[in-house]
């Protein structure tokens, strides 16, 4: 497995992977010092579409994937890759698509066990009243990948 840190708004962000997909994309508050000079070839295509994203430029990611957990987790992984940029959805909602609404606790521990951050967006996935709830990069970063997907934005008039 090859490994990467870029500048993020959001922190330094490290990601994972081989030939067979990117296997983790995580963010930490580590000093800037940590920055890969050189990207592996394998992980170049990740990190230019990870800049694109924070640059505004793109909203859906084309990158061979290959997150490891249980069967569960794949399945609720998969889901949360269906959820629309710019939209969210409760994890009751969540629940009762994939089909079974008593396993709420289980889909909310997957969506904390995602490995793939902002490429997976379990950041989309909210409280049934609304609320920002359970991230685990933290709410401050969840508040921000939202604004910084909503369709509302304010725009500069001049």
């Amino acid at each position: 497995m090859e490994t990467a840190f870029i500048n993020s708004p959001l922190g330094i962000t490290r990601i994972v992977g081989d030939e067979n997909g990117i296997a983790i994309i995580s963010v930490s508050d580590v000093g800037t010092n940590d920055v890969s000079e050189t990207i592996p070839e394998v992980l170049q295509d990740a990190v230019f579409q990870l800049n694109e994203y924070f640059e505004g430029k793109r909203t859906d990611f084309d990158l061979k994937l290959n997150p490891q957990g249980t069967e569960f987790q794949q399945k609720v992984w998969r889901a949360l890759l269906e959820i629309p940029y710019g939209k969210t959805i409760s994890y009751m909602d969540q629940t009762k698509k994939m089909g079974d609404v008593k396993a709420i606790r289980a889909v909310a521990s997957a969506n904390g066990k995602n490995p793939l951050w902002i490429v997976v967006p379990c950041h989309r996935v909210i409280g049934t009243n609304g609320s920002l709830t359970g991230y685990a990069g933290g709410l401050s970063r969840k508040k921000w990948l939202l604004e910084h997907e909503s369709p509302s934005q304010q725009q500069s008039l001049f």
